[in-house]
């Protein structure tokens, strides 16, 4: 990051103690496990591309953390983060995922058909459904520590890809600089923009450096299929549409992220992937798919029963309002999604999400009825 490494070695003239941050106030990962000897161990060292300790963690320096929710505090500023940063990411990573080791693997599984099920949840409760996940491009730093050459770099190999693609993914790029009022006011309705981030954690970790230059949004004639470009990762990708079909929802997804890698490929770019953490990503927390597969879905009586978290916790679900992270839910319409990112392939994520919707609106209906509804109460998955 231009404000973190170009005086790296100005910092190292001042004792590791002198340099420690105070992490006393802090509820997140990294101050969880940040030493002041692991501090002294690793503040020397830096990624090819610059990207030192400070840096990683200046975001969750910044941002001590919420009281009920645990955040990471650290972001990745290239592909090598990980690796030259493991013995501060490695614990991180194992803590955020439910334990996953540092010797563990990765399942990747894109291939829609291994799905059961999902064209079957009920519309008049499930109101929408999507699934999105982020790529990075190898060989580009990610959004904390790119230059704007780099960026701009990223939004043109995208350009370029995306008009590649025909059929119902054939679509159009909006540079978020170059929007007319119609085009913006247009994406509002279709809840398809994001504006300049104004959330501390991004802002502290450099992302919205030189906003909103070589940042758009690509979307299907459909708007069905949808690129965010330079938001916090390189790619964000996401398919949706009304109605409970997770299925083709999932279909769409699977198939628009394969073409879009294959094309990266061809202009000699492969996208970031390892055994170990799957698909890499700015923030450790997206690590793996990146996934999250959601729906919209009405559950007036449900949400109010005390099994409600009890369900969630077990289908290893996480709800939250429909206007995003730390919305309310409005007359009964929860969002639903996925908990986990590391250690479980896309499909096996999507089939969570679909057994455990499907789950909760037999619950639903039956609470309308006045019945009971122990039985239905499912084991741990």
């Amino acid at each position: 990051m231009p404000f973190g490494n170009s005086h790296n070695q100005v910092k190292l003239r001042f004792s590791s103690a002198e340099e420690f941050p105070d992490l006393s106030q802090h509820n997140n990962h990294m101050a969880k496990v940040l030493t002041p000897q692991m501090y002294e161990r690793l503040r020397g060292k830096q990624t090819p591309s610059g990207f030192t300790l400070d840096d990683v963690i200046q975001t969750g320096v910044d941002n001590p953390g919420h009281p009920f929710i645990m955040t990471v505090g650290c972001v990745a500023g290239d592909e090598e983060t990980y690796e030259v940063f493991k013995e501060l990411l490695d614990p991180v990573i194992q803590d955020r995922h439910g334990g996953y080791k540092p010797t563990d693997k990765h399942r990747t599984d894109l291939n829609p058909a291994h799905l059961k099920g999902g064209d079957d949840l009920d519309p008049n409760y499930v109101l929408s459904s999507r699934v999105r996940t982020g790529r990075s491009i190898r060989g580009f730093c990610l959004p904390p520590h790119c230059s704007r050459g780099e960026r701009r770099a990223v939004e043109k190999l995208s350009i370029e890809a995306l008009a590649s693609l025909t059929g119902d993914l054939k679509g159009r790029y909006y540079a978020l600089k170059n929007m007319t009022e119609a085009e913006q006011q247009q994406l509002i309705d279709d809840h398809f923009l994001f504006d300049k981030p104004v959330s501390p954690l991004l802002l502290a970790s450099g992302m919205a450096r030189d906003w909103p230059d070589a940042r758009g949004i690509w979307h299907n004639d459909n708007k069905t299929f949808l690129v965010w470009v330079n938001e916090e990762d390189h790619l964000r990708v996401i398919s949706m549409q009304k109605g409970g079909n997770m299925k083709e929802v999932f279909e769409r997804f699977c198939t628009g992220l394969t073409k879009i890698e294959t094309l990266f490929k061809e202009r000699g770019h492969a996208i970031m992937w390892n055994e170990h953490l799957g698909y890499v990503l700015t923030c450790p927390s997206n690590l793996g798919t990146g996934l999250r597969a959601g729906v919209h879905v009405k559950l007036p009586r449900m949400s109010k029963s005390p099994q409600f978290e009890e369900v969630l916790k077990r289908m290893r679900l996480q709800k939250r309002g429909t206007g995003g992270v730390d919305t309310a839910a409005v007359g009964g319409v929860f969002d639903i999604s996925n908990a986990d990112r590391l250690g479980f392939s896309e499909v096996e994520l999507v089939q969570m999400v679909v057994d455990g919707v499907r789950l909760l609106v037999d619950m639903e209906k039956r609470l309308e009825k006045g019945q009971a509804i122990d039985d239905l109460m499912p084991a741990q998955k």
